[in-house]
């Protein structure tokens, strides 16, 4: 208690220091001077959640919102539990048994962004965002006898679901139809990754057949204004969907039936004030599999990437059938003779294969992370500032601009959405409906350019099921020198703009006509394109 106690002083401290100005957003220095249109869409996360900072920590500031509401100090708070290392016995930065993706979520997003191309797995790889998934390639479905996010570590005496070591990622080249080059003669190239995970590297037994399990990769997203995200009505979102679908588009029906959201793929899991209530529209990760950000990637991830156990979870991340790895761990013979040496405690029924997988099972495990650390983490999650966007006024930018719309980019990458009244929910119900312990955006006019909506490239390897959301593009030109990289879309293939559009280009893909049309520009005219897209 004493150790906790001095921490959690020094914590505190830093923080107000870090904090003492920050209840006093900047002002606002858009030059009044130049075009209206320039002036709103400089301001990406809206006059409540843009950030003026184009440094390397661009994407780690407060929103303006979380600064008036007097939250600042809890924002940096909340960010310690981003940056720091987790370890088993470190309160409040304790967690990670049995097994773990990552120690730290900064590790997946390096400054907050995307993470990088990598050459290897290994967890420990500074800036390695990538997940596994490992799925039947048939029928889709995720390999039951490891997690959603295969975890590739493990706790003394437990052993790691998958051994990394077995992983190897080759990059491999890829020519297009158009023999990678543009209609004016200038090429470019283009890589894809390869995965294999043989099947020793399993620990527990398989479901599937291991013929049938295809690989893939999945890199972490910046996570700078998904509060904002958050904020965009669930009405808007039906509406997009509604637009699109009456345009003829291309929707996955496991999210979208033609009038309404799949019954049993819409995120169906109420408020606190209705509890059995039609459910949300879901609008985080590529797969769309999260609702409201309150049960969300930032508010799983802490759980399921570091297995830090909280009040409303307190029960190890395993293997999506948890008892499969608690099985397979029980039977162990290693991990019998040494589980009661750090699990004394444990010690219950004096047989070892039963207390390992009554522990393993246990879904009232003593509470690690505390509520109000908890509310401090989701208020820097939900309190993370857009960067402005940057050199609207550009000749060059401007020209990108216009043809990005007119080539029909912004049909996927829709501009700007409106915010509504932000009343946001928690399915989880740890918070109330628009709870003010955290921050709001309400009735803000922000630019991300997605639409939120899943749609298919058929790439080479591509990601599992093939639908993939469309990544807000706001802030993205900062990555180089904010996270150390520029490497785009979902598994990092694109190492710049120009791969990531011309991998849209598939023959059957939604984005071909677009693709089309790009590659016929000038160089001068796709060099716009690039400066606009690396502008917002």
């Amino acid at each position: 208690m004493k150790k906790y106690t001095i921490l959690m002083s020094s914590i505190m401290a830093a923080a107000m220091m870090v904090s003492c100005n920050d209840d006093e957003p900047q002002p606002n220095p858009v030059d009044p001077n130049l075009p209206a249109w320039v002036q709103e869409e400089t301001l990406a996360g809206g006059e409540l959640g843009t950030t003026f900072n184009q440094s390397a920590s661009a994407y780690e500031d407060p929103t303006p919102a979380t600064e008036r509401a007097g939250m600042a100090t809890a924002f940096k708070y909340g960010e310690f539990f981003f940056e720091h290392t987790i370890t088993q016995d470190n309160p409040p930065f304790n967690g990670l048994g049995p097994v773990y993706v990552r120690s730290s979520c900064e590790t997946c997003h390096p400054g907050y962004g995307h993470g990088r191309r990598m050459d290897r797995y290994r967890a420990d790889d500074w800036a390695n965002g990538y997940l596994l998934v490992v799925y039947n390639a048939q029928t889709g479905a995720y390999e039951p006898s490891v997690a959603g996010m295969p975890q590739t570590k493990a706790v003394e005496p437990f052993k790691a679901p998958i051994d990394e070591n077995q992983i190897t990622i080759n990059w491999l080249p890829y020519t297009d139809e158009w023999g990678n080059k543009f209609e004016d003669g200038e090429s470019y190239d283009l890589i894809y990754p390869e995965v294999n995970i043989p099947q020793s590297a399993f620990y527990a037994p398989l479901v599937n057949d291991y013929g049938q399990l295809a690989f893939r990769l999945e890199t972490t997203i910046g996570i700078y204004g998904t509060g904002l995200i958050d904020a965009i009505p669930d009405d808007s979102l039906k509406a997009q969907y509604q637009r699109e679908y009456e345009a003829g588009a291309n929707l996955n029906p496991a999210i979208w039936n033609g009038a309404d959201w799949t019954p049993v793929s819409g995120y169906y899991g109420g408020t606190s004030s209705n509890p059995t209530g039609s459910g949300h529209p879901r609008r985080f990760t590529y797969a769309l599999s999260r609702g409201p950000l309150q049960d969300a990637p930032g508010s799983n991830a802490i759980w399921n990437i570091t297995n830090v156990n909280r009040s409303n979870k307190r029960s190890h991340y395993l293997s999506l059938t948890p008892s499969i790895y608690a099985d397979a761990s029980a039977a162990d013979p290693d991990v019998q003779a040494r589980f009661y040496d750090f699990f004394p405690q444990w010690n219950k029924t004096g047989d070892p294969a039963t207390d390992i997988r009554n522990y393993l099972l246990c879904d009232t495990l003593p509470v690690e992370m505390s509520d109000q650390d908890y509310i401090n983490f989701m208020i820097w999650h939900r309190g993370l500032a857009v960067p402005a966007a940057r050199n609207l006024a550009d000749a060059d930018v401007q020209r990108g601009r216009q043809l990005f719309r007119e080539m029909g980019c912004a049909t996927c990458h829709r501009p700007s959405w409106e915010t509504g009244d932000d009343n946001f929910t928690d399915p989880t119900h740890f918070f109330s409906d628009g709870d003010s312990r955290l921050p709001r955006y309400p009735h803000q006019k922000i630019w991300p350019y997605s639409d939120f909506v899943q749609h298919r490239l058929y790439m080479v390897n591509d990601i599992r099921t093939g639908w993939c959301r469309t990544t807000p593009l706001w802030g993205r030109g900062l990555a180089p020198l904010c996270s150390g990289h520029g490497d785009r879309l979902h598994d990092a293939r694109a190492r710049n703009v120009i791969e990531a559009i011309m991998w849209h280009g598939a023959p059957q893909s939604d984005a071909r006509w677009t693709v089309e049309k790009f590659r016929k520009l000038s160089k001068a005219d796709r060099d716009a394109v690039v400066k606009f897209i690396n502008a917002i």
